[in-house]
């Protein structure tokens, strides 16, 4: 299995283990990703989740392509949904997780070669931290592409305009310091405290309100391009659905009573 998913408690722990060819993404891994990302968002008892890179030399060093050609062409591809349109070449589609609509936190720890699509993959994570041995870019302008999966719109949300379009127009890369410095990642650690760390922030967030937790992760996606009115009327819905559930009664009658609360996830 190329993708190798644990669960400790609250918390899954996915490993692309691909390590002969840097976890580097093939269309047979993606779809594995897939799976295992569905079946963390479908699971009540997973919280969080947590993504790496097997080995120290890569977290994921972008797509596994070996120079196949395209089984049919761009027109023939572009309007089949995901799965069918990887099967006539549109392998990005697989790599956009978006459409999984998972709502729980994905941190990304990433080890090593973070490229192209890996730092991709990243992007659409929630939190990213990194091993001090850790290198970002992505080089696509370097083989004559763009980045395909929204990974420039997403570094230009990630990171000042100005350190993104000098690292996608460049080509460069980055090292770990470079990234924890514009705010690519949130910190950097030891690379033999890496899952570590990463594990102890997602039990951190598992052990908070569930429901509450995924509503601030759809809010924050939901609410980037909105204006400020806007986003406090979505803001006012997630309030308000969450105003009356168990778990915001346990926890204003927990803290009441200088005691951890019990959530439930209604």
């Amino acid at each position: 299995m190329t993708v190798h998913l644990d669960i400790e408690g609250r918390v899954a722990v996915l490993t692309l283990d691909r390590p002969e060819a840097l976890n580097a993404l093939d269309v047979p891994t993606l779809r594995v990703l897939r799976q295992h990302l569905g079946e963390i968002r479908d699971r009540a008892g997973i919280h969080v989740a947590v993504l790496t890179g097997s080995g120290t030399r890569a977290f994921c060093a972008g797509a596994d392509l070996k120079g196949a050609p395209a089984p049919a062409s761009y027109p023939e591809a572009m309007f089949h949904a995901p799965e069918a349109a990887a099967e006539r070449g549109l392998y990005i589609r697989l790599m956009d997780l978006s459409g999984l609509q998972c709502a729980k936190p994905l941190i990304a720890a990433i080890n090593g070669h973070c490229l192209g699509a890996g730092l991709e993959i990243a992007l659409q994570c929630d939190l990213r931290i990194a091993s001090t041995q850790a290198s970002f870019g992505l080089p696509e302008v370097r083989v004559g592409s763009v980045p395909a999966v929204s990974g420039l719109h997403r570094l230009l949300k990630a990171v000042p305009s100005a350190h993104a379009m000098q690292m996608v127009l460049t080509g460069e890369r980055i090292g770990a310091e470079a990234a924890s410095r514009i705010g690519l990642v949130s910190e950097t650690v030891a690379p033999d405290r890496l899952l570590d760390r990463a594990l102890a922030l997602a039990s951190q967030i598992a052990a908070n309100a569930p429901l509450a937790v995924q509503a601030v992760r759809k809010l924050a996606r939901q609410t980037a391009h909105l204006s400020e009115a806007d986003a406090q009327d979505l803001t006012e819905l997630y309030w308000g659905a969450l105003r009356d559930t168990e778990d915001r009664t346990e926890g204003r009658q927990a803290f009441a009573e200088k005691r951890a609360p019990r959530f439930v996830g209604r």
